[in-house]
């Protein structure tokens, strides 16, 4: 971040669009902070080697999840005639109304194989890093609405998503070591899979790496410790029962469509209203303020809440 802020000033002060002294003020080095910090709490699903020699190997593992779900288990398949494999796989969950995620090594394998699948009658998508954020977004929400049954991706697919509608996902070329084929990346991958009943994890391979047989052993780890958990405590597993919201919920284009007003500006338009105009704009920001609140959508109702006040006030 130092290295970023600076590079970007000495051009703005080399031609003089800023003074050198705007280089003072500046993010701190990563050592600057470190030499600040008193007493610091981690908190990572897969914390990185760093982590854990500040700690000194005492961490705190949090591997028990509310609902009893486990790790998903782990197979190994050779790489022959990996793509039969898997679309039989595919076809176990589709009957069954489950999804799947698939990770490829390049953007190209993500898509030649999504081309591949839906010749043989598979509803797929691919997604990665050149398609666009809010086009993710939507993709991500049709296949858990179930408009189609397999994922194909990169890196994109690694951390950070909740669908528990995925029962399966498959590696191809989990032996080929490198960022995308590391232990941490893998261990990230297959935790796409644990938050389903009939999670499973597939890796197509001729060869463990030693990315591989960590991720394995870890995941066996915490299988054995969460299986011992829920019989000492007599907990059964229950599936996530996550709520499919709108992709674009959050979208200020909806704010636009629905006839909300933005921040100007300007000065406000009820200044060249006319009386039945103004009182005809306070009916309809009521209206829309009163739909916010229902829909819990506080911000906006304050603002129509603030914009009524306005208006009233135009109006006496």
């Amino acid at each position: 971040m130092y290295g970023g802020d600076r590079s970007r000033k000495e051009n703005l002060v080399e031609y003089g669009f800023r003074l050198p002294a705007a280089m003072d003020n500046r993010p701190l080095k990563f050592e600057e902070f470190e030499a600040m910090q008193n007493q610091v709490i981690y908190v990572s699903a897969t914390p990185a080697d760093y982590e854990l020699q500040k700690c000194d190997g005492a961490y705190v593992e949090q591997v028990i999840r509310p609902t009893g779900l486990l790790d998903p288990i782990i197979e190994i398949r050779p790489s022959l005639n990996q793509i039969d494999d898997l679309i039989e796989e595919i076809q176990i969950r589709a009957e069954i109304d489950e999804r799947v995620l698939v990770t490829t090594l390049t953007k190209r394998m993500a898509e030649e194989l999504a081309k591949y699948l839906a010749k043989v009658s598979i509803r797929c998508r691919y997604i990665h890093s050149d398609v666009d954020t809010l086009e993710r977004i939507e993709i991500m929400q049709d296949l858990r609405k179930g408009v189609f049954d397999v994922l194909i991706g990169v890196n994109l697919l690694r951390e950070g998503l909740d669908l528990p509608e995925v029962s399966l996902v498959a590696i191809l070329d989990a032996d080929k070591e490198g960022f995308l084929r590391s232990h941490r990346s893998l261990t990230q991958t297959i935790g796409r899979a644990a938050r389903n009943l009939n999670g499973k994890a597939i890796m197509y391979a001729d060869k463990i790496t030693a990315s591989m047989q960590k991720t394995i052993d870890e995941t066996n780890y915490r299988r054995t410790k969460q299986i011992n958990f829920n019989t000492e405590n007599n907990l059964i597993p229950m599936a996530l029962n996550k709520k499919i919201e709108s992709a674009f919920t959050k979208n200020p284009l909806v704010d636009y469509e629905l006839g909300y007003s933005f921040d100007t500006a300007a000065e406000p338009i009820a200044e060249y209203l006319s009386k039945p105009e103004i009182e005809k704009k306070i009916r309809e920001t009521r209206k829309a303020m009163e739909k916010a609140a229902k829909e819990l959508d506080f911000i906006q109702a304050a603002k129509l809440r603030d914009e009524l006040k306005s208006l009233q006030a135009q109006l006496s």
